[in-house]
């Protein structure tokens, strides 16, 4: 799809008025990760409507976001920038642009776990990202001191209504099984 497009196309994806953006700055001032992101959530609204698709995708500040929804609460013309930035992760993983893919690899794991056993079992779920990896043994010393402390339990516990934790999971767009 042409560059741009790129603004019609993601506003037709999200159903967000991402034009209606005049660069106040409020969302990458009220975003805890914004000192972590090459580009912050404003500039990457900007990028969008100048239709630098490439750059907006390949951003590794998509994948810093926490997700904690702050650059939309703070938004003073109600543009969703949290969706927005899990719309463009999603379309940098499609496009192979992805600038930190183990993010989302672990994050694809972290929800399988969930939609597994009702809550992430987080030692399953660092092991299969580790082995994936190839690097089982990485951080391992950690990992004992967390399980001596009993921070993270050996086995998974699951939780009874599992199949409305993995209806959820669907809706929302999760990868669970």
């Amino acid at each position: 799809m042409p560059e741009r497009f790129f603004l019609s196309e993601m506003e037709e994806m999200t159903g967000i008025a991402v034009s209606e953006c005049y660069q106040c700055f409020r969302c990458t001032n009220g975003c805890p990760a914004a000192r972590d992101m090459d580009i912050v959530p404003h500039r990457i609204i900007g990028y969008i409507i100048s239709g630098e698709r490439e750059c907006v995708l390949s951003s590794a500040g998509l994948w810093a976001c926490l997700q904690c929804a702050a650059c939309s609460i703070r938004c003073p013309n109600g543009i969703d920038v949290a969706r927005i930035f899990t719309v463009l992760r999603r379309m940098s993983v499609e496009s192979g642009l992805a600038a930190q893919t183990n993010i989302h690899e672990f994050d694809t794991l972290m929800v399988e776990s969930i939609a597994r056993h009702g809550h992430m079992y987080e030692l399953g779920t660092v092991m299969r990202y580790r082995l994936s990896r190839r690097e089982l043994l990485k951080s391992y010393r950690m990992g004992i001191g967390m399980i001596k402390k009993r921070r993270i339990g050996l086995f998974p516990h699951n939780v009874a209504d599992r199949n409305n934790i993995r209806s959820i999971i669907k809706k929302t767009g999760g990868r669970g099984k």
